[in-house]
């Protein structure tokens, strides 16, 4: 029977001695191994004696009882096999039950009037034969396999030697083959090529005497004919930005909610947001107030609000779309990715006038928002 001391000493687990003991903050322990074991099939990180929940993932070591079970295991181990029901050595090998008993169990109803002898004595007499004729039999069978597995690799190799010997033929013949249609051609190109360099030569020599005919024609009033049709087309409305590739929207709000997509895709810089119909669009108008955005700029996601600074977002993965919701009334500008219907920022500000979808990047598309009407009926 084991002691109290062996008891005090094993794991109420498993029943043996401690291997590597973790102590919880009920003052049980049990072993690491089968601690984490009991928590994963439970479901539950509480102590399998008092069923109180631990607070701590990882328990601490017991060190003072993992120290005394080395000690215990040592010291047993020392004073050799010990039987089990009377604690005594292990010295008399019983030969009717073919176990190893003590002298108490000798003496006791299940091995009385056995033939009992000394283990030394037993061990002689039970010394087991080694059976060769078998282990001899198996190295012929294993010898024969291998006689004819490197027949096999012989032969294999050989005719792989073979084969590639044909296989370098064939290309060998390819490779002329080769050779002798690059020079022929190779011939043919450079007679065609001498013919129309020749025919080139002529031609660039009358081009440049027409060119110097019609230069002084082109270039009197170049300057002056540019400038006239870039003012044409470059008028310098107030509404144009001047400084910055960004565009308003054509319609603002001032009062009410409103909705719209902005497909940004794999565009490297881009802001989306509103901006007030009075800021100015001349010049540098980054710093002003009366913008509100959300951006993408040198790999990181941000919102920005002046002249407070700006804000860095979050996101699991890169943006394709941004959804932006306008409740103008409520105060409320609201950023979203509607691939995936995940909220990104939300801007609160007092709009006192009127404000215009703000796009600034390129390309930049605007994509329509499905809407869904739900009507209940009474």
């Amino acid at each position: 029977m084991a002691s109290k001391l062996e008891e005090d000493l094993s794991c109420p687990v498993c029943t043996d001695i401690f291997k590597d003991p973790v102590v919880l903050s009920c003052s049980h322990s049990f072993c690491k191994v089968c601690l984490q074991q009991y928590w994963g099939t439970n479901g539950s990180r509480e102590c399998p004696v008092c069923r109180r929940r631990s607070s701590r993932d990882e328990p601490p070591t017991n060190l003072a009882l993992r120290n005394l079970c080395e000690t215990f295991l040592q010291e047993r181990g020392q004073r050799g096999a010990l039987c089990s029901l009377h604690g005594d050595k292990l010295k008399l090998f019983c030969h009717d039950d073919q176990q190893l008993v003590c002298y108490s169990c000798r003496d006791s109803k299940l091995h009385k009037n056995h033939n009992c002898s000394p283990i030394a004595e037993a061990a002689v007499d039970h010394k087991l034969k080694v059976k060769v004729d078998p282990l001899k039999e198996k190295l012929k069978a294993f010898e024969k396999v291998k006689l004819t597995y490197d027949k096999k690799a012989k032969h294999i190799k050989t005719q792989a030697q073979h084969t590639e010997e044909q296989i370098m033929e064939e290309f060998e013949k390819l490779h002329q083959f080769l050779r002798d249609e690059e020079a022929a051609r190779t011939a043919t190109l450079r007679e065609e090529e001498e013919q129309k360099s020749q025919m080139m030569k002529e031609k660039i020599e009358k081009m440049s005497r027409e060119i110097s005919s019609n230069v002084a024609k082109h270039l009197g009033n170049l300057k002056f004919t540019v400038w006239e049709k870039m003012q044409e087309t470059l008028p310098d409305n107030p509404e144009r930005f001047d400084e910055y590739a960004c565009v308003l929207g054509s319609e603002g709000f001032n009062s009410g909610t409103h909705c719209w997509d902005v497909e940004v895709g794999e565009n490297t810089w881009w802001h989306v947001g509103v901006m007030t119909e009075s800021l100015q669009r001349k010049g540098d108008f980054t710093s002003m107030s009366g913008r509100w955005s959300v951006y993408y700029k040198d790999g990181e996601y941000g919102a920005r609000s002046k002249p407070q600074s700006p804000t860095l977002l979050r996101v699991k993965q890169k943006l394709q779309r941004i959804r932006v919701q306008l409740d103008w009334d409520r105060r409320k500008l609201s950023f979203s990715d509607p691939d995936n219907n995940t909220h990104l920022h939300t801007l609160t500000h007092t709009f006192t006038e009127r404000v215009f979808p703000y796009f600034n990047g390129y390309p930049l598309r605007i994509l329509p928002v499905k809407a869904l009407v739900t009507v209940e009926q009474h």
